[in-house]
């Protein structure tokens, strides 16, 4: 039943997006959403113990995530510019390699904190070994960045909730 929903769920966005509705156009969807669905189908959800309520609270908190994540891309990239159009020797550039021990339990969580300090310009996941990350991070600002903890808070909010 899980993989039928995501699969039709996956065929619905196509037919929405593509717009096209002839047949080449909608079994293009079709294998697509199938070949994704039967690749990907346990990654996102490991844990189908958890009823409709719990996911329904996961969907309607993961756009304030993202709201937020986008502004501290935003506020990490003008900290970046500010470093490049420096002029003369930049002393806040101070690379570094950081590790961090998350509490996170699962590895979506785990996935999810990784990508979102990678994405975040200055710092990049070099590894996750079990409950520490390694990270490398351009300057002094982005290390303080990384050490604070609420990103992953935010993302246990959402993907962890026994963890609150």
């Amino acid at each position: 039943m899980y993989r039928l929903s995501i699969f039709l769920l996956l065929c619905g966005i196509w037919i929405v997006f593509s717009g096209q509705f002839d047949a080449f156009h909608l079994a293009l969807g079709v294998l697509s959403a199938a070949f994704i669905t039967a690749i990907s189908s346990s990654f996102l959800f490991v844990d189908r113990s958890k009823g409709f309520g719990a996911r329904l609270r996961q969907i309607t908190l993961l756009p304030g995530f993202l709201v937020w994540m986008l502004y501290q891309i935003l506020l990490s990239n003008i900290h970046i510019l500010k470093l490049a159009f420096s002029s003369g020797e930049i002393p806040e550039v101070k690379p570094s390699l950081v590790r961090i021990k998350t509490n996170l339990k699962t590895d979506f969580g785990k996935w999810m904190l990784a990508n979102s300090i990678t994405l975040t310009p200055g710092t990049i996941t070099i590894s996750i070994e079990g409950d520490e990350l390694l990270i490398h991070s351009i300057s002094s600002e982005t290390t303080e960045g990384v050490l604070d903890d609420s990103m992953e808070r935010k993302i246990a909010r959402i993907f962890e909730p026994e963890s609150q």
